[in-house]
């Protein structure tokens, strides 16, 4: 039996219809509306200014849950990397970013940038298939995300959207990759 056959036969059921189509619907209605915060960020948010620590270590929790480490370069350029897991695997991510002030508030930052990923996954437990071959990718990451840096503790908080373009192996664009992550900043 082929994919096209297999896919067909589970869609047949009406019970897994009604699930999948509910499931990817309450999905896509998180992403536009964090894709909406974004957008206002960037579009209202173009004043530069310094950043407010120098560095942040934390969680990062959305499709794949791992963790963060931010390191600033100079007043508003950062470079970030993500460990993170998903699918009974793991990716690791390296992302430079630019910071800006949003919205004119004190310690409210927008940000953008660009990096790669590499990631392996077992294929037993990946979304679109069940087999028992192992995923290496190996692909380009974009980022854009608010932080808000609290200044009566050394916490910030942030949500993002890094979509990405695998280049091996399960090639092709993910747009899923939203997340909130919490930092200990310093």
């Amino acid at each position: 039996m082929g994919i096209f056959q297999f896919n067909c036969t589970i869609f047949a059921n009406k019970k897994f219809r009604f699930l999948f189509i509910y499931y990817i619907t309450k999905k896509i209605n998180v992403m536009k509306k964090l894709m909406f915060v974004l957008l206002i960020a960037l579009f209202f948010g173009l004043k530069s200014n310094a950043q407010d620590y120098n560095t942040g270590i934390g969680l990062r929790g959305g499709w794949g849950t791992g963790l963060t480490i931010k390191h600033f370069l100079g007043d508003n350029k950062a470079v970030e990397g993500i460990f993170d897991s998903r699918w009974r695997g793991f990716s690791v991510t390296g992302l430079y970013e630019i910071h800006n002030q949003a919205f004119g508030v004190d310690r409210l930052n927008w940000y953008y940038g660009i990096g790669g990923h590499i990631g392996f996954w077992d294929g037993r437990y990946y979304w679109n298939y069940n087999n028992d071959r192992n995923y290496t990718v190996i692909g380009v990451d974009g980022i854009l995300g608010l932080e808000y840096n609290f200044e009566e503790i050394p916490f910030n908080i942030g949500v993002d959207w890094k979509p990405a373009f695998n280049l091996t192996d399960s090639s092709g664009f993910w747009g899923d990759g939203g997340a909130i992550s919490i930092r200990y900043i310093f």
